[in-house]
């Protein structure tokens, strides 16, 4: 929209199927979306306009709710489904404390896709192989692009507590500060927006895949959460003596009452589940642990008045809204229905069947199609539509042969 549009208020109209738009391009049947595919406005939200500071060419971008004709929050549209968990919470008086991190990969470009991903020549003209994690100059080679990264951050108002490598190849990991859930997701969209944006200026790829690379850690989107008392701003998770509360223990039920109906929105690609067949600090379960990077649900270390439930299931390639929104529904779930979490667990264990997550997006979909529950949560047009984009998706792949499957399988008898 030209910036006199904008500043005039003219609204700008979208037709809802868009908001089932799988990632080829297509759309499922419009019985998902209204045989009539009318039109929503889109509404943008006043905090977050942001001007570019990327572009040369002064440009704005706004996040907008999508909002039917008649004024009321689409059920289609993800940050609506976040917003309405979040004044579910209100209506009891509470309100979601969230952080997210983030990790991601820097490559060189790749302009076929058949071939592998490679990390991109450093400033000493060498690729990274892969023995940088954590190190304080394992970026250097990449300096100028970090640099704009930050920059632009600066100008986007978006905070940031920790930047590191990651274990992978030119893998790294940001963590945003804690906040409003809505402003979380927000900041977590124009993160992964800006990475992407400021690596083409710079001759890279950035790749927010769960599973980029072979024989190489995925990357993940964990999310942090607490819940406190409107008003005092209290933590409900600890109590006066600092010791956990029973609202604490119905949040991880919650968690792990829904956790393998909406591995789906947690893990919403093929490429998700390659990352978490390799368990290790990529938990397929819904077990919960003390400080333990094999458990879904991880209580990190921390003061009562920090204390949080860490959800590691979500990949790097997660909706932010959609996971957010996932599993702070399934922890309000806990506590209204004050479910009590199984044992915690701690050191090497295996995982209960009843605590093990689907493993493939097969599985996942026909999971979630089944589950009254997120129908409850999030309601039945939402989660059939979603369930027929993301069908889809896994149809279109199923119509291609991998190059595994030509050099294994084409020898045998």
């Amino acid at each position: 929209m030209t910036a006199e549009g904008f500043l005039e208020g003219r609204r700008l109209q979208m037709a809802r199927g868009v908001l089932l738009q799988c990632i080829m391009g297509g759309y499922p049947p419009a019985r998902f979306y209204g045989s009539d595919d009318g039109d929503l406005a889109l509404v943008p939200d006043p905090a977050q306009i942001h001007r570019l500071p990327w572009s040369k060419q002064p440009r704005a971008l706004a996040i907008c709710d999508a909002d039917e004709l008649t004024g009321e929050s689409s059920n289609l549209s993800t940050r609506g489904q976040l917003k309405a968990v979040i004044a579910r919470y209100a209506a009891l008086g509470l309100a979601p404390v969230v952080a997210t991190e983030l990790e991601f990969f820097v490559f060189a470009p790749n302009t076929d896709p058949t071939h592998p991903f490679q990390p991109p020549l450093g400033l000493d003209g060498r690729r990274e192989d892969g023995q940088s994690a954590f190190s304080v100059s394992s970026n250097n080679g990449l300096r100028p692009f970090f640099s704009e990264v930050y920059e632009c951050m600066a100008a986007l108002g978006l905070p940031r507590d920790t930047f590191m490598h990651e274990m992978g190849v030119s893998q790294f990991e940001i963590n945003l500060l804690h906040g409003d859930p809505l402003l979380l997701a927000d900041q977590t969209f124009l993160f992964k927006h800006l990475l992407k944006e400021v690596a083409l200026k710079h001759g890279l790829t950035v790749v927010c895949m769960a599973k980029p690379l072979a024989h190489t850690p995925g990357s993940s989107m964990h999310i942090h959460q607490s819940i406190v008392e409107i008003g005092s701003g209290r933590n409900v998770f600890s109590d006066e003596a600092g010791e956990p509360t029973a609202t604490f223990r119905h949040f991880i039920g919650g968690q792990q009452a829904g956790m393998a109906d909406f591995t789906a929105l947690f893990a919403p690609n093929v490429n998700s589940y390659q990352r978490l067949c390799h368990p290790f600090a990529s938990p397929n379960n819904a077990c919960w642990s003390h400080d333990n990077r094999a458990a879904g649900l991880r209580i990190p270390a921390s003061s009562p008045v920090a204390r949080r439930v860490e959800n590691r299931l979500p990949g790097a390639d997660a909706n932010p809204y959609l996971a957010i929104a996932a599993s702070l529904a399934a922890g309000l779930y806990g506590i209204e229905n004050q479910l009590e979490p199984g044992e915690a667990i701690q050191g090497e264990f295996e995982v209960p069947d009843n605590l093990s997550l689907p493993c493939t997006l097969h599985a996942a979909l026909e999971r979630l199609k089944r589950s009254q529950l997120a129908k409850e949560l999030f309601g039945k047009e939402f989660i059939e539509g979603y369930v027929a984009s993301k069908t889809m998706e896994l149809t279109s792949f199923f119509d291609e042969i991998t190059p595994w499957e030509r050099r294994v399988l084409a020898a045998q008898a």
